[in-house]
């Protein structure tokens, strides 16, 4: 049977503002923004009567039975969207889990995109909407792999031509959890991104935001916070900050040599530390 080949590219969060919170999830905007980093997702029709979800790669160890895609082919056949359709899907995850990369909630929306495409389900964009939320919160974000903002409606607002910037992106030894990250947070900032603009994109707006996250993740990680004073101290970068709620931290350049020198310099100093360069799409 055909084998179809897909890309899942990694999500970054270029700023992300904590706005207040709903019953069970905070309510955040975010301009966000995907890099040329990505996991290989393989995807066939099968005869069985399961769908059969497997990983390999370098950051496929200890990925849960119960995941993203596994959830999202849950939904579709409990409502019986795939008309007793199995699928074998295989991923090679080059996206590191647990770093504020979007990769598992990626792979999903784009699985979910492709099924729509290739007309393997009939849904509406208002069901997209609706199965990418219960799958999880930002899967929405990657159903078309743009420069977006987010804002404090729900509402994406997609822009093309963004600025190009070359990206650091530092991952130590461990990860971040997400709901405990967001569980610590007390604060809330003003909305900013409800009219959303293309000069949002611009690297002198950009230096002026920040992750409101990185105050209490870095409170318990504090080797986020010392890597990210060596990154602003590496090359000039245009600035540095953590994607989601970590544990990647992303140092911004304009030229792709300043980013290669910063990243001889950043493997020089921390050598057990995941380390790539990327840029944005």
């Amino acid at each position: 049977m055909r084998i179809y080949k897909l890309k899942s590219y990694a999500k970054i969060n270029l700023s992300l503002n904590i706005i207040g919170k709903l019953k069970k999830l905070h309510k955040i905007e975010s301009i966000v923004s995907f890099i040329d980093l990505y996991d290989q997702i393989f995807i066939k029709k099968i005869n069985s009567s399961k769908h059969v979800v497997s990983f390999y790669g370098k950051f496929s160890k200890n990925i849960s039975k119960i995941n993203t895609v596994s959830k999202l082919l849950n939904i579709l056949d409990r409502n019986k969207l795939l008309n007793e359709i199995k699928f074998h899907i295989k991923i090679k995850k080059n996206i590191p889990q647990k770093a504020g990369l979007g990769g598992g909630s990626m792979n999903s929306a784009n699985i979910l995109n492709f099924l729509d495409k290739k007309n393997f389900i009939n849904i509406t964009q208002k069901q997209k909407i609706n199965i990418s939320n219960l799958v999880g919160s930002d899967v929405i974000l990657g159903i078309n792999s743009r420069s977006s903002i987010l804002n404090s409606k729900g509402i994406i607002k997609e822009f093309l031509n963004c600025p190009k910037l070359y990206t650091l992106l530092v991952k130590p030894e461990f990860g971040c959890s997400t709901k405990k990250i967001y569980s610590q947070v007390k604060k809330f900032t003003k909305s900013k991104y409800n009219e959303p603009k293309k000069f949002m994109f611009s690297k002198k707006y950009l230096y002026s935001q920040e992750n409101d996250l990185e105050k209490v993740t870095f409170s318990r990680y504090p080797k986020l916070k010392k890597i990210k004073k060596f990154l602003l101290e590496s090359n000039n970068p245009s600035f540095v900050r953590m994607t989601g709620s970590g544990s990647v931290i992303v140092a911004y350049y304009q030229s792709k040599q300043d980013c290669e020198i910063a990243k001889v310099k950043f493997k020089r100093k921390f050598k057990n530390y995941w380390c790539n360069t990327a840029k944005t799409i």
